[in-house]
This record gives C-alpha cells, structure tokens and sequence, in this order.
C-alpha cells in the first residue's frame, strides 16, 4: 500500500467521487496522489431484490442496515491486515476536526462505511471494529456527504495537493483559533479601505495584528475555543520598565 488510500462502503455508490472528483482533490487524484475505491454494500444484499436492511428488533420507525449484510461488504473489501483506520459515519460518533484530518493525512489511508436508513446493526459495529465519526450535531439522509467532507479535509493536507509550503498553517482551526481576515484589490472598496497595517511592509506588525484579529474573531464567535487556546497559551505578562534611581 503506498499514498493515501481511500475505501468508500456504501449503498449509493454513483455519489462518488462527486466533489472529490474535482478541483484541489480531483487533480490530486489525477496524479495519483490519493486513490479512491468506492464498494456497493447491496452486492451482498440478501435474496432476488438484494435486501440490505430489515425492521428493528423492538419495533420503531425506518429500517436497519442488516449485520451480516454489512460484515460481508467489508470482508469481501478489506482484507483482515489492512492497517487502515475503519470508520461509520454516524451522527453520535467523535466530531471530526482538524486533529483528526492531520492524522489520517499523514497514515495509509482510511475505510469509510457510510450508513442510511435508521442506522446498521448495533453488532457489526463492534465485530468489524468501526469508528463512529460525525461531521456535526445535525442528521443527514446518509454518511456519503460526510465521508466525502471527511476525504476532503483530509485530502487537501497531503504532500503537494495545496501547493504552497506552509499555505495551510495559519487557517482555521490549525492552531487553536479562527482565521484572521483577508483583505485584496481594490485598495477601497464601497467605502471601506484595507487596514493601514496590512499595506505598511511591516511584517512583525502583520504578523501581530493577523494573530489580535484571529483571537478577537474567535472569542466572538467560538468563545470556547479561544478560551481552551488561552488556556494552552497565557499571555506572556509585559515586563515593567525600570524608571532611573532616585537620587539621595
């Protein structure tokens, strides 16, 4: 296995690559930087129609994606050494960030089951190992919106796919805080200018007033995170200037 891998379960597989297929991960794609395998749960569906899912047991609304059905997707696909982390895409799982798109950029790659319907049998869960991994506190019809949110974030932090060295470290989320603003041409616009210290050439002062906007943004908008990026990184305490000595 060489580069970064991806392998997609799922019962919609005509929705891939969909947007991985263009722009940034599309031409990453094209040269081989990543590769994509996409998998169709329902070739192992069960009878005539190849049925996939089945009622709940206890009752209730929907359908469930059967255990055996599912286990034997992944076993026909994955062979018992892969190395590859297995995710479902699920709405109660760990909520995927930046951490977590670091990590997978720099493995082998990653095995993506993508649920729908009411959910998949609780018991494959644990048989196959599956990580459960959201994109939010919200529900989706099914996971292949989410996988290819997930594919991406992580595509466009390997080797080369972005270009420049270092264009991704000051973005949201990379080091604790919300991205500073951007400014380009026109010099004014409808009234309002670039700020004075963006044009200046001063790049330590650049530098700092990027880093006061950025925690600025943050404590206005994600007070929880620049609360946990003080915590991380207190302010370095101003050190007092020694007047002369007093005489006599």
């Amino acid at each position: 296995m060489s580069g970064f891998e991806a392998l997609v379960l799922t019962l919609q597989p005509e929705m891939f690559p969909g947007t991985l297929g263009l722009s940034l991960a599309g031409d990453a794609k094209a040269r081989g930087a990543w590769s994509l395998a996409v998998k169709d749960i329902r070739d192992h569906g069960r009878g005539k129609h190849r049925a996939v899912d089945d009622t709940p047991a206890g009752g209730g609304p929907g359908m469930v994606i059967r255990a055996d059905v599912l286990a034997e997707a992944i076993d026909a696909a994955v062979p018992a050494d892969d190395p590859r982390p297995r995710f479902l895409m699920s709405p109660r799982g760990r909520v995927f960030d930046q951490k977590l798109a670091r990590e997978l950029a720099a493995g082998p790659g990653a095995v993506i089951v993508c649920g729908r319907f009411e959910g998949v049998d609780e018991r494959v869960i644990a048989a196959r190992g599956l990580q459960e991994l959201s994109i939010g506190d919200y529900v989706l019809s099914g996971g292949e919106v989410a996988a290819q949110v997930v594919l991406d974030a992580v595509i466009r932090l390997l080797p080369g796919v972005m270009g420049g060295e270092g264009s991704d470290v000051e973005e949201s989320h990379e080091n604790g805080l919300l991205e500073y603003p951007h400014y380009t041409r026109p010099r004014d616009f409808e009234g309002q200018s670039i700020p004075e210290v963006l044009t200046s050439g001063n790049h330590a002062a650049i530098a700092a007033w990027r880093h006061e906007q950025a925690l600025a943004l943050t404590k206005t908008r994600r007070p929880e995170l620049a609360e946990a990026y003080l915590l991380a990184n207190p302010p370095k305490a101003k050190k007092k200037r020694r007047g002369p000595p007093s005489e006599g």
